[in-house]
């Protein structure tokens, strides 16, 4: 709504306001769709994970699987939110090639689904004591991070 009302309000000022109302109602029209089906995927997205691996539906709908067999281990950290001392909990799971295979975070899960993924993998977790910033995650453990996590916009 915070993007809508906006949108809505500007093509009515530059539109004119007679002959206007059909270009905002399309516009309204066309953005209610795009938020009731965006919800629709929020509300589809999960993650199921059992000593067999972990199946996750993301988002855009694809589902990811990721097999016991190629899960050596589990990381939880503590990341700094940016510029700011605040810290968010962070659960990678990391597959033989060192790379993150599912990441959990602090904004959507608790810390105690998170304490349950290793226990169900039945792998090692590792946990970071200090808190680490994107910057220093992205040196020490670039594999870990999503492809736009590993780029720095400050180079």
């Amino acid at each position: 709504m915070a993007l809508v009302l906006p949108l809505l309000a500007v093509e009515l000022w530059l539109i004119d306001p007679h002959g206007g109302w059909p270009i905002v109602a399309a516009t309204a029209v066309v953005m209610a769709a795009l938020i009731v089906a965006a919800w629709i995927s929020y509300q589809r997205t999960q993650a199921e994970v059992s000593g067999y691996g972990i199946v996750e539906r993301g988002f855009f709908g694809g589902t990811y699987t990721v097999p016991a067999r190629d899960i050596v281990g589990v990381l939880r950290i503590q990341l700094y939110r940016g510029n700011s001392l605040d810290t968010s909990q962070e659960l990678f799971v990391v597959n033989r090639d060192g790379r993150g295979a599912f990441r959990m975070r602090g904004r959507f899960w608790d810390t105690e689904t998170m304490d349950r993924v290793a226990r169900i993998l039945g792998v090692e977790e590792t946990v970071r004591p200090e808190p680490v910033t994107l910057a220093e995650l992205r040196r020490t453990d670039p594999k870990l991070l999503y492809w736009f996590e590993r780029r720095s916009l400050s180079r």
